[in-house]
């Protein structure tokens, strides 16, 4: 259990990221982490990970995240974690070197998926394919929480719906991911539940089950929850009209 106690994180000049964040993730979960820019999901996730001090407690299995258990966490990020100058193959052998649970197979499945060649330099990838093979590494450490911080950026709506089936499809059952995403509607069948942030704390939690048992889409349940206008573009543009 990833488990998140009144978790706070003010940053210079007393602005909030995150402003007392309850939150626990099972093993096995699959959750969507939701929120506009700003929100604090970015934050959050980097707090788990011990990248940013913070006010509060997170414990895995109820022990502090320390260098004994870290590798029980992976992280994919837009802001990439790789070494650009090393090729996909220095990376696979670098990994097995220091990672006892690194999931050969699942990282040669992977690239064959992608059709990512094992002897470039990363820095010669395109976007799409930086994004795809820090989506790869995280998925192969062997982890058992699995964060993914808008992993999918620079890839065609193709290859990221047959990506979900294919997450689907490979996943262990103990295994634990945690999306950040603004893709909403292409993820709602591919989570389990979502967690809903605003303003740096929790504002909505649900499974999908009880969306479905509601009769609500994922879609309905943020614009509920936010409060969202559905006016506001035409106001919006009725006062632009007025001014002039």
């Amino acid at each position: 259990m990833l488990e998140l106690k009144d978790v706070h994180k003010t940053f210079l000049k007393g602005s909030k990221a995150l402003d007392g964040v309850n939150l626990a993730i099972g093993p096995g979960e699959i959750v969507g982490l939701f929120g506009e820019n700003g929100a604090g999901k970015t934050t959050l996730m980097k707090c788990v990970l011990g990248l940013l001090r913070y006010q509060g407690t997170i414990t895995l299995d109820r022990a502090p995240i320390t260098p004994k258990n870290i590798a029980r966490l992976s992280f994919a990020t837009c802001e990439h974690s790789y070494f650009p100058a090393l090729t996909a193959k220095a990376h696979r052998d670098f990994y097995r070197e220091h990672f006892p649970h690194f999931r050969e197979k699942r990282f040669a499945a992977l690239m064959d998926f992608f059709q990512l060649p094992m002897g470039k330099a990363i820095r010669g990838f395109s976007t799409g394919q930086k994004n795809q093979f820090e989506v790869i590494l995280a998925l192969s450490q062997g982890a058992d929480y699995i964060l993914m911080d808008e992993p999918f950026a620079g890839n065609d709506i193709f290859n990221r719906e047959d990506f979900y089936k294919v997450l689907l499809g490979i996943l262990e059952p103990e295994e634990t991911i945690l999306l950040s995403t603004h893709l909403l509607e292409e993820v709602q069948h591919f989570i389990g539940r979502a967690v809903l942030l605003h303003q740096g704390q929790v504002a909505g939690d649900v499974t999908t089950l009880e969306l479905e048992e509601q009769g609500r889409s994922l879609m309905d349940f943020v614009k509920e929850t936010y409060q969202y206008k559905a006016d506001r573009v035409s106001r919006a543009l009725g006062e632009l009209t007025d001014r002039e």
